[in-house]
């Protein structure tokens, strides 16, 4: 039972005197522009990914429409994405000119499903994106299979998966190009920011001039393609690097908080947990639950100075995708996403932050046993 309350964030970035020290070097050094610290943890970051070559962008979003600039996604084109996750994964495919097309996810773990994607494809149809939700990974034997059906470009949306492996391999590199997002409330964080993985050399090198002004090399005015500045700074590479250094802990700490949770909630019937898939690893980006009845169980919490966050809205129903059901209604009612939709009104993240205390996770915990126990 709730005695005394406890404010609990949604979410606090771990940050602290090591990145701060780490920027200052940047000062110190007068580099603040993407140099030597970009370098330095773009190699890092190809090390522990296992990807041939890699290129930084401002954030996640725009990561993910280099990507598919780089696979030549454009106007009249469709690319498969799913209803279940961060509107920026189908504004992406928008900004290129072509049309996300929006599948259901599973009830699972709220990956893609493609037990009705045949019926999706034609010949327009250009690239499936499968994303990798609240920090576990795709089906990729499957999504692999089901493109190399079709002749699609795979691209792999990893924002919240670094440091995720299925049978062994790390999310982004099954595809033909994948990316990332440091965004604040990521695994590890450059405050924004976003990387794009590949193992082609064509694609990488398409990559190099549409993020550099349509140019390989800076102080060049001379520019052989169109691109565009999409450059980071050693600022946020900087404080990149010791946050990847940290990988190791914020693994740990994640896994027990998830473990914490699952055994003080299990005895809930009313609750069930996300599952991931049994060849897919799960560092939680967030620790989601299901239960009836969720958003009076989120008001509960709310009431106790708990934050929590719903699930994501389904993107067929986002107004601003409304003129998607202009072209195809069919494709855009709700009776193809029953799953996208139990998610959005059943799901609840918990607070999963790595500084999170077992204080704190006792008194989210106690709050959710009031909710269901009474007092």
């Amino acid at each position: 039972m709730v005695n005394t309350f406890m404010k609990v964030n949604q979410f606090a970035p771990w940050i602290g005197a090591d990145e701060y020290k780490a920027i200052a070097d940047c000062f110190e050094n007068n580099w603040i522009t993407e140099g030597p610290k970009s370098k330095a943890f773009t190699e890092k970051l190809l090390d522990l990914i296992g990807a041939k070559y890699g290129v930084f962008a401002p954030n996640g979003t725009l990561a993910l429409y280099l990507a598919l600039r780089a696979i030549e996604i454009g106007g009249g084109d469709e690319v498969i994405v799913p209803d279940f996750t961060f509107i920026g994964s189908a504004t992406s495919v928008q900004m290129t000119g072509a049309t996300p097309v929006f599948i259901d996810v599973n009830r699972q773990n709220f990956q893609i499903d493609l037990g009705a994607a045949d019926r999706l494809v034609n010949e327009r149809t250009k690239a499936i994106m499968p994303v990798h939700i609240y920090g576990t990974i795709a089906n990729m034997d499957e999504i692999c299979q089901f493109a190399n059906k079709h002749s699609l470009m795979i691209i792999e949306d990893a924002a919240q998966a670094i440091g995720v492996h299925y049978k062994n391999q790390h999310a982004a590199t099954f595809g033909d190009v994948g990316i990332f997002s440091f965004f604040a409330d990521k695994t590890i964080t450059t405050a924004e920011g976003g990387f794009v993985v590949t193992n082609n050399e064509s694609i990488y090198n398409k990559l190099l001039y549409l993020r550099n002004q349509g140019r390989i090399n800076r102080g060049s005015f001379v520019h052989p393609e169109i691109g565009y500045n999409f450059r980071l700074t050693d600022i946020q590479a900087a404080m990149g690097l010791v946050q990847l250094s940290k990988l190791p802990q914020i693994i740990d700490r994640k896994n027990k908080i998830l473990n914490y949770y699952l055994e003080r909630l299990k005895k809930i019937d009313a609750i069930s947990f996300f599952e991931p898939y049994e060849d897919a690893e799960w560092i939680p980006f967030r620790v989601g639950i299901m239960a009836d009845n969720a958003n009076n169980l989120m008001e509960f919490m709310k009431s106790k100075d708990v934050e929590t966050r719903t699930f994501f809205h389904p993107l067929h129903r986002q107004p601003c995708f409304s003129y998607l059901k202009e072209t195809n209604p069919q494709n855009m009612a709700d009776e193809n996403f029953p799953n996208a939709i139990y998610g959005y009104e059943n799901g609840i993240c918990l607070p999963s932050f790595p500084t999170l205390t077992e204080e704190q996770l006792n008194y989210v915990c106690t709050v959710v046993e009031d909710y269901f126990y009474g007092t």
